[in-house]
């Protein structure tokens, strides 16, 4: 099953993590520190919420579709690359206290998303950040033939 993941940064994640559970009925499926996430079944959603700034207001961090295996990322990437898309992978990431294999696509409008599966539990929240969050050598970006020259150092550095 797939569902639509929503992420956002939230100023209060206790006052979020209640509201959300009241408004789906439902509680969190993981909760760690600055972290909580709902995998609510109806509608189908994979909410997220990040600890943001105290006093800040809420904002989108990423959107995302969570799918089933690393197949299903592997065609989400050859399918978006064949549309023109320039995608970055991430295979065996670890982030949002997850092991996870992604694809990472901008909208015209410059919002995030991502195309990932779990592949396990981890301790890490967020990924490091050595000049850009994408390090390991398992990320690769892939720009369409006839991409400005520039799209493959941005989508190098392009990142949740």
């Amino acid at each position: 099953m797939s569902r639509v993941q929503l992420a956002l940064r939230v100023s209060d994640l206790e006052a979020s993590v209640a509201f959300y559970s009241k408004l789906f009925g439902v509680e969190p499926a993981k909760r760690r520190p600055g972290y909580a996430n709902f995998a609510v079944a109806e509608p189908p959603l994979k909410l997220v919420l990040l600890e943001g700034e105290p006093g800040r207001p809420t904002v989108m961090d990423h959107l995302g579709v969570e799918v089933e295996t690393s197949a299903a990322v592997d065609a989400a990437t050859g399918r978006l690359t064949d549309a023109g898309l320039i995608t970055l992978t991430e295979g065996d990431t670890e982030c949002c206290y997850a092991l996870q294999d992604k694809v990472w696509v901008h909208g015209p409008g410059d919002e995030p998303w991502e195309v990932y599966v779990v592949k396990g539990d981890s301790d890490v929240r967020d990924k490091p950040v050595a000049g850009t969050c994408c390090t390991d050598a398992t990320v690769d970006a892939h720009v369409p033939a006839g991409a400005p020259a520039t799209a493959a150092g941005q989508a190098a550095s392009t990142c949740c």
